[in-house]
């Protein structure tokens, strides 16, 4: 409710700690900027040379950095490229050896003769097949000769032999392919055995060179880094002795100048005394600090006024909001009397309803549903509807 009240009157709280923290920062970028105005280093130089000379060796380090890398990675992708070439080359020497060797065992074990097709390319197969003593006849006899019968297999002997051999050929020539496939697996496995060898004998010559590399790319950075922390030692040797002369020079300049006497005139600009000199400045006055104060007393008594005043807003904003809270408590209770005044009207309501309704039940059961039909009337209604 307090906050359904502060959005709808928009309520502004205190910005005591946003003052607060505005002066506190003010307060903060004064002193910086005191710091750099009374640095006599950065006002007589105009720059700040440490933080250029920081940045001027953070880019070279970083450069060196990248050149190193640039570097290890330029001889790593050499020797990878290296190592890639071998691999082709070994590929490809094996894929021509491979295939040497398969035109070898064509040549040999694959010839015309010895397959078994070799039938369909004989011309005389025909004259082949019919009995030796019919093969040399020009003639060919009848059923009449007594000679030749039909179903008479007379080369029975013959072609057992020649089955049976031809039985035993084959069989060992497929024990010799059995052999020669062992063979060729058991040297396809040497090969790949001594590729993988070989490949790993190459990934460890790779690990090495590129540990030996990463080594040398170390020894080099720390080199690099140790020169670089002499020049930069060397540098802060010589900022340290600069500096120490400007001190001096700044010391011996305080001692023999007008900047340690106690006389006010000296900060008084010669060309225009309404102005200071903040280098010679020795402090205010005795009226100008009774000037501030006097300014800070009424400063101090319009901050008053300004709180009580606020103050006396904020209690009025209290009571309000009170008055108001009270006010919506007393609406939200007679919302509630005229719901409970309204609930019992309609359940008097419904129950009237009620009671007519079953009145008018008992009128239609008593009076008007008394007289029931019989079966006969049914029967009397359909045969009236045919």
């Amino acid at each position: 409710m307090c906050l359904r009240l502060r959005k709808m009157y928009n309520i502004k709280q205190s910005t005591d700690t946003k003052e607060a923290a505005a002066i506190e920062a003010r307060r903060n970028r004064e002193k910086e900027r005191q710091n750099r105005f009374f640095n006599v280093r950065n006002r007589v130089m105009g720059v700040d040379v440490q933080a250029l000379n920081n940045q001027v060796g953070d880019r070279k380090r970083r450069e060196a950095a990248e050149r190193s890398k640039e570097a290890a990675y330029g001889t790593s992708q050499v020797q990878y490229d290296v190592v890639v070439q071998m691999l082709e080359k070994e590929e490809a020497d094996r894929t021509c050896r491979l295939a040497k060797k398969v035109q070898e065992f064509r040549e040999q074990k694959q010839q015309l003769k010895n397959g078994r097709e070799f039938s369909l390319w004989d011309p005389g197969q025909v004259w082949k097949g019919l009995p030796t003593y019919l093969s040399y006849s020009n003639t060919y006899p009848g059923p009449a000769s007594l000679q030749y019968f039909s179903g008479e297999d007379l080369d029975r002997d013959t072609r057992l032999r020649m089955q049976q051999g031809q039985f035993r050929y084959n069989l060992e020539r497929q024990q010799q392919e059995q052999q020669q496939a062992k063979v060729d697996e058991n040297y396809a496995d040497a090969l790949s055995n001594q590729l993988r060898l070989a490949m790993d004998a190459q990934a460890t010559h790779l690990a090495r060179l590129e540990e030996s590399c990463r080594a040398a790319m170390m020894c080099a950075m720390a080199n690099a880094n140790k020169a670089q922390a002499a020049v930069q030692a060397g540098r802060q040797r010589c900022e340290r002795q600069r500096e120490q002369k400007a001190n001096l020079a700044e010391i011996q300049h305080q001692s023999t100048s007008d900047l340690l006497t106690e006389n006010p005139q000296v900060a008084q600009h010669r060309m225009a005394p309404y102005r200071v000199l903040p280098y010679c400045w020795k402090g205010m006055t005795p009226e100008q600090q009774a000037a501030i104060r006097k300014e800070q007393e009424v400063q101090r008594s319009k901050k008053q006024a300004h709180r009580q005043a606020e103050k006396t807003l904020d209690t009025e904003w209290k009571s309000q909001t009170m008055s108001s809270a009270q006010a919506v408590l007393e609406l939200e209770e007679q919302e509630r009397e005229l719901c409970a005044v309204f609930q019992r009207g309609l359940g008097s309501f419904n129950q009237q309803l009620a009671n007519e309704q079953k009145a008018q039940q008992d009128y239609l059961n008593s009076v008007i549903y008394t007289n029931q039909p019989t079966a006969q009337y049914h029967q009397q209604f359909n045969t009236s509807s045919r």
